[in-house]
C-alpha cells in the first residue's frame, strides 16, 4: 500500500530532525525549511506542543523573533488527524511531545509526507530528552546545530539551567538557561 501511495502522489516521505541545545538555531532552521516549502507551493502545516506559549500561542517563534503560523496540539495523535493532504509537516519543541511521536512521524513519512522535527536532544542535566532519541534513530537526516558557550566561546553541548528548579520541563529563556560546552558545563556542576 505504501508503494502504491508513493507512486500515486509522486511524493516520497522522509523524516528530518534538527536538534541541539537551546539558542542553537533549531527553530530558526525549521522556519527556514518550512518557508522554502511554502515558496515551492507545497502544502505545509506546522505543529507545536500546546504547553509552549513563551512567545505566542499561535506561532512558532525563534529566539531571533522570526515567526510562522502553527497549530498547537496536546498530543502527537492530533498531528495525524490534522495533516491529511499536507506535503510538509513541521513539528517544533518535539522534546515536549509524547512518546508516540516517532510512530506518528513514521506513519506520515510512509504516506509520502516530508516531516521536519526540531527539538532539544538533551535536558538541562544532559539526559536525552523525550522522544528525540527515537526520532534521531529513525530519521532519514539528522542535523545537529550548536549554540556558542557563553563562558568560553566553544561549541555548546548542553542547555545549563541557571535557576534552582528540579522539574524537567521549565519553559525559559536566557534568564533560566545558558548554553555551555562540555568543559564549562562540568565546571558549572562543580560550582566553579
Amino acid at each position: 500500500m505504501t508503494d502504491n501511495f508513493t507512486e500515486e502522489t509522486g511524493r516520497q516521505g522522509r523524516i528530518e530532525v534538527v536538534c541541539g541545545s537551546m539558542f542553537s538555531g533549531k527553530t530558526e532552521e525549521l522556519i527556514r525549511r518550512m518557508k522554502r516549502a511554502v515558496f515551492a507551493k507545497q502544502k505545509v502545516e506546522i505543529f507545536k506542543p500546546a504547553i509552549d506559549t513563551r512567545f505566542s500561542e499561535e506561532d512558532v517563534v525563534s529566539h531571533d523573533r522570526n515567526a510562522i503560523p502553527c497549530t498547537p496540539v496536546d498530543s502527537s495523535s492530533s498531528i495525524l488527524l490534522l495533516s491529511s493532504n499536507i506535503d510538509v509537516v513541521g513539528i517544533d519543541e518535539a522534546q515536549f511531545m509524547d512518546d508516540r511521536l516517532p510512530e506518528v512521524c513514521n506513519t506520515l513519512a510512509e504516506r509520502g509526507t516530508r516531516v521536519i522535527v526540531a527539538g532539544l536532544d538533551m535536558d538541562f542535566r544532559g539526559v536525552p530528552f523525550g522522544p528525540m532519541p527515537a526520532l534521531c534513530a529513525i530519521a532519514d537526516d539528522v542535523t545537529k546545530v550548536h549554540a556558542i558557550c557563553v563562558r568560553c566561546g566553544a561549541l555548546a553541548y548542553v542547555s545549563h539551567r541557571t535557576v534552582e528548579e528540579e522539574r524537567r520541563v521549565l519553559l525559559g529563556e536566557m534568564q533560566e538557561y545558558e548554553p555551555l560546552c562540555r568543559r564549562c558545563y562540568q565546571k558549572a556542576l562543580k560550582g566553579l
